[in-house]
């Protein structure tokens, strides 16, 4: 069963190389129509071979398989080796899906929405390339492997945020993306040598088997927690996910639901009883998510732009996620996790199909589509009841094991945590109940051109490769919940409906006493704040990126006149040598013979008077 592993990862990285081999050496005579629908099968079909390979295996350990595990290489380091080899468990198979069918719908959607993009091959190359690094995170036994594919993924964020390289905005994201995660990592690959040294070995199963010190386990998860807060966009290295909406839209899909974001949760779950030991960093852990669950929340809530509400969800999400984790239950992480990635993948391709409709991001500019695009109304509507939590959607369900779990726990930030949590779903029901009447509801805000809608015909036809992924995840939008219908708990479940339905209420309310107005002005006056995400960037700009661009400017005018000045002074120094040595090699003979003379005469005159 290895082999199918092993196929998972191989498959997408097969397709991206032959993708990018082929935009890179193309044939003089290929039309570039055929180069980009040659690069389309390139992607889709080995992305799809790999999704039924990763189905195969979540199968086989749903049938009670057990754990299957390959360790053909072993390279020696002169320390503690590296085992290069996959091991597939329960964890594993169930995340393996998730990663394959979604860049699977994220590949097939790309065809129709990047048709007239010249760099489509590329593009393409690069979501394969990211698909295996995530499969090569989630299959690896050995700490060194997967960090190989945590830092892949690192370049395939960057390379495909800037793929529109020439808008400015485009490429500051993809670099903010990279230079932040980049920091998170330098104490995530500390924390895999502290823990690889401490116990002999970098293989997973050897180092949650070792009996290490209780210090050495704090420090060594305490800085894994720093890459885990870079690739998950926790406080305080959430800033780069909201910036990095200004990418194309299936990318947006692909990092928030199925590989960057989905990383570090998936990580701290694959070590978690190394964790579990730990209890001081499951205290920082609770304390980062419940600042991080409320505060981005109430940025969605003032977002305009409809994908930064969603990517402002995430961070939201993610932290549930990660106060499930803080509070000890792995379970209703991985779970909430699972149904994130299929209706937020879901949300991000519905609301591509709604900028391609409307010809932009803001909110502000659309209005009334609900019967110009009926497909994507009625399945962005489940995406954004599996966000707020409302039953029958998959969030219902996942949301409910997270609150449950969160309630249960103990612990001196579990009062604080459980509090954050309860109001955040509430403003969870806030902002996805104002993002669905703005898209949707009342009057078209501006004037587009005649569109094709959902149905086709028309001046824009909506490509049926953008439709079918975005009904297809409906489906586990809407049921996938209910595979944890027997642990639900009526009455964390009951309040949470509560409180979800008391937040969508009061927009609903506000939205129907004026819906011309934005009902994010119930935030008065601290909308602003909220807005701007709390200043935190402006922050992170005056205390970080002025003093380190003043120091870069001093040491450019340092280096500019003490050493390019020595090195300039020395040039002129044998300038000026070479002058006077010049005056004296003229190629005047008489001159040189009367050098000579004269110094004969001397050396006569100084062997007399000596002598």
């Amino acid at each position: 069963m290895i082999v199918l592993a092993a196929l998972a990862v191989l498959l997408p990285f097969t397709g991206a190389a032959a993708g990018l081999l082929g935009s890179r050496f193309p044939r003089r005579r290929t039309p570039a129509r055929t180069a980009r629908r040659r690069a389309a099968w390139f992607a889709v079909v080995l992305v799809a071979g790999a999704a039924v390979a990763a189905a195969w295996l979540a199968g086989w350990q749903a049938t009670g398989g057990g754990e299957a595990a390959a360790w053909p290489v072993r390279i020696e380091t002169g320390s503690v080796p590296i085992s290069v080899g996959l091991q597939v468990g329960g964890l594993a198979a169930l995340v393996g899906v998730l990663v394959t069918v979604v860049a699977l719908a994220v590949q097939v959607y790309s065809v129709g929405y990047m048709r007239d993009d010249p760099r489509y091959p590329s593009y393409s190359s690069f979501i394969s390339l990211f698909t295996s690094a995530m499969l090569l995170v989630v299959y690896a036994g050995d700490l060194i492997v997967l960090y190989v594919g945590w830092e892949i993924m690192g370049l395939c964020s960057y390379l495909l945020i800037g793929h529109w390289w020439e808008d400015r905005a485009n490429s500051r994201a993809a670099v903010k993306a990279f230079l932040v995660t980049r920091l998170g990592d330098v104490g995530f690959l500390f924390g895999i040598f502290t823990l690889g040294l401490s116990a002999g070995s970098f293989r997973i199963d050897d180092i949650l088997a070792a009996d290490l010190p209780k210090g050495t386990l704090v420090a060594a998860t305490m800085l894994l927690l720093a890459g885990v807060a870079g690739k998950s966009a926790q406080v305080p290295l959430h800033t780069w996910l909201p910036d990095a909406m200004a990418g194309p839209t299936p990318i947006s899909a692909l990092i928030h639901a199925a590989t960057m974001v989905a990383a570090g949760i998936f990580v701290v779950a694959r070590l978690y009883p190394a964790f579990l030991a730990a209890q001081p960093t499951l205290d920082v852990l609770g304390v980062i998510a419940a600042v991080g669950m409320l505060g981005a929340a109430l940025a969605a809530l003032a977002q305009d732009d409809l994908k930064r509400v969603l990517a402002y969800s995430t961070i939201s999400q993610l932290a549930l996620m990660a106060g499930a984790l803080a509070a000890g239950s792995e379970h209703a992480a991985i779970f909430h996790l699972v149904t994130h990635g299929a209706f937020k993948a879901l949300l991000f391709l519905c609301a591509g199909v709604v900028i391609h409709h409307v010809e932009s991001n803001l909110m502000s500019h659309m209005g009334g589509l609900r019967s110009t695009l009926p497909v994507t109304f009625w399945t962005m509507t489940i995406g954004f009841a599996a966000l707020a939590g409302l039953p029958p959607a998959s969030g219902f369900f996942s949301k409910d094991a997270v609150i449950a779990a969160i309630e249960r726990a103990h612990g001196p930030a579990q009062p604080f945590l459980y509090g954050c949590a309860l109001v955040t779903v509430g403003v969870t029901g806030a902002y996805a109940a104002r993002a669905w009447l703005r898209t949707f509801f009342g009057s078209p805000r501006t004037v587009v051109l005649p569109h094709a809608g959902d149905h086709g015909g028309g001046h824009r036809r909506v490509p049926r490769s953008m439709l079918w992924p975005v009904v297809l995840l409906a489906v586990p939008a809407l049921g996938l919940g209910f595979a944890g219908v027997r642990d639900l708990d009526a009455g964390s479940a009951a309040t949470s409906v509560v409180i979800a339905l008391l937040g969508a209420g009061v927009v609903y309310a506000l939205w129907r006493g004026a819906p011309e107005l934005d009902p994010a002005r119930m935030l008065g006056p601290f909308r602003t704040p909220c807005e701007r995400a709390f200043y935190l960037d402006a922050v992170y700009d005056r205390l970080v990126a002025r003093p380190v661009l003043r120091l870069a400017r001093g040491v450019v005018r340092a280096d500019d006149r003490v050493v390019d000045g020595a090195v300039r002074g020395s040039g002129r120094a044998a300038v000026g040598l070479s002058g006077l040595l010049r005056r004296a090699q003229n190629g005047n003979a008489q001159l040189y013979v009367t050098g000579v003379l004269a110094g004969v005469l001397l050396i006569a005159v100084a062997v007399v008077v000596l002598g």
